[in-house]
């Protein structure tokens, strides 16, 4: 088959670019011309769709009259063009004027008689120039069009559905009958209609069933009126579900159990008996039905052993599909769920190695990276010899997986540190571009702040590298490395050497680095050190550069005062919190002209240890190993989309200071000015059930001598109004010798209108003395207000109301609390440096498994898991190695051992070492 060129094109879409005005009198002539010409006008319409497509905006009274020149072309019956028309107008109907007046010659098309092509495209047109106050001349076409036998009309009535939810969410619920009929209704497409298997829209035999497309549609809209509505929901699943349910279409059901998920996230009550549903779509006959239950089961929180087994058997079964795309999505899955369950994964090791040998490189990777991650420390070596081979063949993007897989590798077997450090040094020499570069950097950055045993090799690679690095952002990277390790090191002036080379060789930008690197070395107490850096440094002052000239400058003035000082500019022991320092930073230059008349106050930036900051990455490094999981892919997109889902928290790991969250609010209230600055923030707790009528969180927010509990409160009622809302919160002490909190202030919430949400505080001072510094309390909560309802008629509050009070969960001050997570690079060097000691043994009976019982010792005493010992590879024994540190910064470890039996639970013994001895006795009574 042969095709013409289509010259009138050539300045279009497929070439140069074209002129606005020129396309517009064009349209405007070609347009009002009579006769109307078919073929010309479907060239315009298609230039005029590139330039909306583009970007290109027309004004106003332009897109006005476009419009209406346009449907003058509905005289023409010619079908392309028709469905030409109605594509612009959509595009048009945005930007013009009196848009409502084309709706009669639209609804000519949507009548159950017009042609098959008209009508669909008529009434998706249709939905898009209609408004609030005439949606309901259009409802009875919309219901008959939902119900119609084509499903080509069907799904078209059903998409315009979604477009006018926003429009007129209570009309658009009327059709909820009509949508469940054809949720149900199994339509057969008429081939006929458009001339045969090989008719007009090109849908043969082989093609996929349209009517598949129509019950998908229509169980998204039907989700979308009822999502407000638990009950509802939850028959709509259990009536699909059922195994003589008419629900044929396989992305229907794949949209189905993404509600399933979502419903069991929201509910736990309601987890068996969905779970039941997912099981039994393992064994569904279509492939995408069986992944879709699969990864919903791996990624339900907190699942056990027992429930996340059928659905790695099903996967099992997959890596040996002889579809690529089978084995593809199966690896897939199985290399997100073993970054957190490695131990799970390990009955398909024999299978996964298969695929490391695939055609296929995509798969190949993703096998190998599995193994990483489910191997043991006996088996690293080997996997480290089959990737050494395996790299050329791959590109970078898979390259980068690999790295970042040899990464979190290296954090969970740091003896073996030595063999993956020669890899990535390996691979550090070989072709590549910036972003596998800075993965490999990235990773040895890794091994020298975590794995101490590997800085100085690290660092004699990393030397090497920027000899001949192309990479001027990794140049510098490195270079800023060199100055905060290199001083530390036993033998520090080797890295002088190197540092220098920068500084005669390179540009300014990494000149200006070394200089700074160069400048750290004359902290060092060694007065030849000293005095050869100074040499150096004074060799600086005649660059060519500004900025390597006033660097030299500032470094030789420090040298020459006091080391204290210079200390404190060139290596300061604390940074300032980043993420607070970028909302104050927001807050001043969006301040207005008021704001910049007064300098920027640096001392409102909180300020964070070295030691805190290296865990607070230590925690982003490791959420971003993480896969996704415990989220419904619901979550966030649309419904009837693909789903993306949002990342969600592991109780291991806390992405976010909370304190440095709500510091900047906390901050704007005078009532808190004395009490000083936040130390330490909670996450938000939920006090009440979602779905009644007043929504409350809470949230701890401690200070060195009080303590503020915040409550944020939901009002969902449509027609009442709340005043006077507070909180009266009652400490209940665990010893009544205990000296209690004392309640010192209310701030209150003066009104709370409808759908609505206000934060009440309750501020308290918190018990003094030393013996005192780690006592907590349980707070019971009651919600005070006087409720008043609204009057239909006025929308006005009646002037006297009642006053009530609801009962809301408990708040607890624990040990948590009072403890920092913090990293260590060497658990057993700090164990070994502590003193005060103390043990218990607990058994708990109700926790399901070793993964469980981890996540909620982490939990319970907010410690930062060390060595990656949070995630067991054992089912049956495991020791967790827990750090933090006090908010007065003193130093506490735990060494938690334990052991899981199916009848008895599990059963620990915590060992707890701290600087205090309150403080081992806290931690150790902590998960009581």
């Amino acid at each position: 088959m042969s095709y013409k060129k289509n010259e009138d094109l050539d300045s279009g879409p497929g070439g140069a670019v074209m002129d606005k005005m020129t396309v517009f009198q064009d349209c405007i002539a070609g347009f009002n011309a009579s006769p109307i010409q078919p073929r010309k006008c479907r060239v315009l319409l298609t230039k005029l769709t590139y330039l909306l497509s583009t970007g290109d905006i027309f004004a106003r009274d332009e897109s006005t009259r476009l419009f209406f020149s346009i449907t003058k072309l509905f005289q023409h019956k010619d079908i392309a063009l028709r469905q030409m028309v109605y594509l612009v107008i959509k595009e048009l109907a945005r930007s013009a004027d009196d848009v409502i007046m084309v709706t009669s010659s639209i609804m000519k098309d949507t009548t159950v008689g017009s042609d098959v092509v008209y009508r669909p495209n008529a009434i998706r047109t249709l939905a898009r120039i209609i408004d609030a106050s005439t949606i309901q001349a259009i409802e009875r076409l919309i219901k008959t069009a939902i119900v119609d036998k084509h499903p080509v009309v069907s799904s078209a009535a059903l998409i315009s559905s979604y477009h006018l939810l926003p429009v007129s969410r209570e009309v658009v619920r009327r059709w909820t009958n009509e949508t469940q009929d054809t949720v149900l209704a199994q339509k057969i497409f008429p081939q006929a209609a458009y001339g045969g298997a090989s008719g007009g829209l090109g849908i043969g035999p082989a093609g996929p069933a349209p009517s598949v497309m129509t019950q998908y549609h229509a169980l998204g809209l039907l989700y979308q009126l009822r999502s407000h509505d638990r009950m509802a929901l939850i028959k709509m699943i259990q009536q699909l579900a059922n195994a003589g349910s008419a629900l044929k279409s396989p992305a229907a059901v794949v949209m189905l159990i993404r509600f399933v998920a979502r419903t069991i996230d929201e509910d736990r009550n309601m987890r068996r008996p969905l779970y039941s549903l997912l099981e039994g779509w393992l064994k569904h006959k279509s492939d995408m039905v069986n992944f879709e239950a699969a990864k919903t089961i791996l990624e339900m929180r907190d699942a056990t052993d027992a429930e996340v087994s059928p659905a790695i058997n099903v996967l099992q079964l997959f890596l040996s599909s002889p579809r690529f795309v089978s084995r593809f999505s199966a690896i897939r899955i199985l290399n997100r769920f073993a970054m957190i369950r490695p131990q799970n994964v390990n009955v398909c090791n024999i299978d996964i190695e298969a695929l490391i040998n695939d055609p296929n490189r995509s798969i190949a990777t993703y096998a190998i990276t599995t193994l990483l991650k489910t191997g043991n420390e006996a088996s690293v070596d080997r996997l480290m010899k089959q990737i050494t081979g395996f790299m050329n063949d791959i590109s970078d993007e898979f390259k980068i997986i690999v790295v970042d897989a040899i990464r979190s590798l290296c954090l969970k077997f740091p003896s073996k540190q030595a063999s993956m450090l020669s890899f990535l040094s390996g691979v550090l020499r070989d072709e590549g571009g910036y972003e596998f570069k800075r993965a490999v950097v990235e990773a040895m950055f890794d091994l020298i702040k975590f794995v101490p045993d590997s800085k100085e090799d690290a660092l004699a690679y990393l030397c090497e590298f920027i000899e001949d690095c192309e990479f001027t952002k990794l140049a510098v990277r490195i270079l800023h490395l060199l100055g905060e390790e290199g001083p530390s090191t036993a033998h520090p002036t080797k890295y002088i050497r190197y540092i220098y080379n920068r500084v005669v060789l390179e540009n300014a930008i990494v000149r200006a680095a070394a200089v700074t690197a160069l400048s750290k070395f004359s902290l060092i107490d060694d007065a030849s050190v000293e005095e050869s850096v100074k040499v150096l440094l004074t060799r600086c002052l005649d660059d060519p550069d500004d900025e390597v000239r006033d660097r030299a400058a500032m470094a030789l003035r420090l040298s020459a005062t006091e080391k204290t000082l210079a200390k404190e500019y060139l290596a300061p022991e604390s940074v300032p919190s980043l993420v607070a320092l970028e909302q104050q930073l927001i807050l001043y230059v969006t301040g207005g002209p008021d704001a910049a008349k007064v300098a920027f106050d640096i001392s409102s930036v909180p300020f964070i240890s070295k030691d805190q900051a290296d865990a607070d990455q230590f925690r982003a490094k490791t959420m971003a190993t993480l896969p996704i999981l415990g989220v419904s892919s619901m979550e966030s997109g649309s419904v009837a989309g693909s789903g993306g889902v949002s990342p969600s928290k592991t109780p291991a790991s806390v992405g976010e200071d909370f304190a440095q969250k709500y510091a900047a609010a906390l901050a704007k209230i005078p009532e808190f000015h004395p009490f000083g600055a936040v130390i330490r923030s909670s996450r938000p707790v939920p006090l009440t059930e979602s779905e009644t009528e007043y929504v409350i969180t809470g949230i701890k927010h401690l200070y060195n001598d009080h303590l503020v509990l915040q409550f944020d409160v939901q009002n969902t009622l449509p027609d009442t109004v709340l005043e006077d809302v507070s909180v009266i919160a009652s400490p209940n002490m665990a010893d009544d010798e205990t000296e209690p909190f004392v309640e010192e202030f209310i701030i209150a919430i003066p009104r709370l209108v409808q759908e609505s949400t206000g934060t009440i505080y309750v501020a308290f001072s918190r018990p003094c003395g030393e013996e005192n510094a780690y006592t907590g309390a349980v707070f019971s909560n009651t919600l005070r207000f006087t409720s008043k309802e609204i009057d239909p008629t006025t929308s006005e509050p009646e002037e006297e109301g009642y006053e009530d009070e609801y009962q809301v969960e408990d708040i607890e001050v624990g040990v948590g609390d009072f403890l920092v997570p913090t990293y260590v690079g060497n658990f057993q060097h700090m164990w070994d440096q502590l003193s005060f000691e103390t043990s218990e043994t607990y058994s708990l009976s109700g926790i399901g498994s070793l993964s469980e019982a981890c996540s909620s010792v982490i939990e319970s005493l907010s410690m930062q898991p060390l060595e990656g010992s949070e995630t067991p590879l054992q089912s049956a024994t495991h020791v967790l190695k827990l750090f933090a540190r006090t908010l007065q910064g003193g130093k506490v470890v735990a060494l938690v051992r334990m052991a899981y039996s199916a009848k008895t639970g599990v059963t620990l013994k915590i060992s707890s070492r701290a600087e205090d001895e309150r403080v081992a006795k806290m931690v150790v009574g902590g998960i009581a």
